[in-house]
């Protein structure tokens, strides 16, 4: 595995226990503590996390391409919610994980000798995947912006429109946008897959490949 890939990976899987324990640590105390204490509930859930990290990163970053996909999923789910929770539920920020979803599996692929047809096929489920988990953030976004009193307020706010924004265009921006951003979701993994996997194959080597592709 090369440098890239393991400070990669390790950012990627060392993030989920710090950032799960510090929201646990500050989440779970408030009903417990008083209010000047939830602050250091959280620092004390932030070390758990690194305590976490320092006993299992390294195995993780090892057998990282091992792993069942299950777990892959899960991190991407994770970081999916995150990136959502984040931006305050405007999902065409969540299309930006195309880019490290398709770098990990066309890595996955590179390591694991798969020839050009598995490339492929791997690719289009792995962007019918991170389409799918775009689409349930959409809907979730959506839900949000079609209960809100405010919405049309703040997009006219912030596009500086001259008019007012009705309900029915509203209907139209979400549908338009969301139908735009899953298909740049699909069209952006399938193409970082398949550009990483050429990446890691020119830097890995056929005869490793080879090798590997026969066990």
């Amino acid at each position: 595995m090369r440098k890239i890939e393991i400070a990669t990976i390790g950012v990627v899987f060392g993030a989920v226990p710090i950032v799960i324990c510090f929201l646990a640590g500050w989440w779970i105390s408030i009903p417990f503590v008083p209010e000047s204490w939830i602050f250091l509930c959280a620092l004390a859930g932030l070390l758990v996390g690194l305590v976490v990290d320092l006993l299992f990163l390294k195995s993780w970053v090892q057998h990282a391409y091992s792993m069942k996909p299950l777990v892959w999923m899960m991190v991407y789910l994770f970081y999916s919610i995150g990136m959502f929770g984040f931006f305050m539920g405007v999902p065409v920020f969540n299309v930006a994980l195309a880019l490290p979803a398709g770098f990990f599996i066309g890595g996955w692929l590179a390591h694991s000798g798969a020839d050009s047809t598995r490339v492929k096929k791997v690719a289009r489920h792995s962007a019918v995947f991170t389409a799918c988990v775009l689409a349930l953030v959409c809907i979730a976004s959506a839900t949000i912006a079609l209960t809100s009193s405010s919405t049309a307020f703040d997009l006219g706010g912030m596009f500086r429109l001259p008019f007012q924004i009705t309900p029915a265009m509203i209907i139209a921006i979400i549908a338009g946008g969301g139908i735009a951003i899953l298909i740049l979701q699909w069209w952006l993994t399938f193409t970082f897959v398949e550009r990483a996997y050429k990446y890691f194959i020119a830097r890995i080597g056929p005869s490793t490949v080879t090798r590997s592709g026969s066990r």
